[in-house]
């Protein structure tokens, strides 16, 4: 039975278990901070650091802005292009299907001439 050291005012009794505990090492000093700026020089900095972080993202948009309306002019030159080749398409494939009408009905009337004269 365990009993409560709670309650006791004697200190509990530790045995060995065989666990040794081991000692985190000791933290070294920390280096020395640079010296500090005034707040204000260093707002200047940061808005110095700021401003020219807003030109390069204008200039990235501009950019980006210049390649969308090329990739617009030239998806709409593929749409031409792609429409006048469906066009070409439709008259061959009329083309075709006129002259597969004509050899089936020349071919009809070979197999008519064919049988007459039998």
């Amino acid at each position: 039975m365990t009993t409560s050291t709670a309650t006791s005012p004697a200190a509990p009794k530790t045995t060995a278990r065989g666990a040794t505990i081991i000692r985190f090492p000791a933290r070294k000093p920390a280096a020395a901070a640079p010296a500090a700026t005034p707040i204000d020089d260093r707002l200047t900095v940061s808005l110095t650091n700021l401003t020219a972080a807003l030109a390069e993202q204008r200039a990235a948009v501009s950019a980006w802005r210049t390649v969308l309306g090329e990739l617009k002019t030239t998806t709409a030159g593929l749409h031409d292009s792609l429409r006048t080749y469906n066009a070409s398409l439709d008259a061959l494939g009329n083309g075709v299907a006129a002259v597969r009408d004509r050899a089936r009905a020349l071919e009809q009337w070979a197999d008519d001439m064919a049988a007459a004269h039998s």
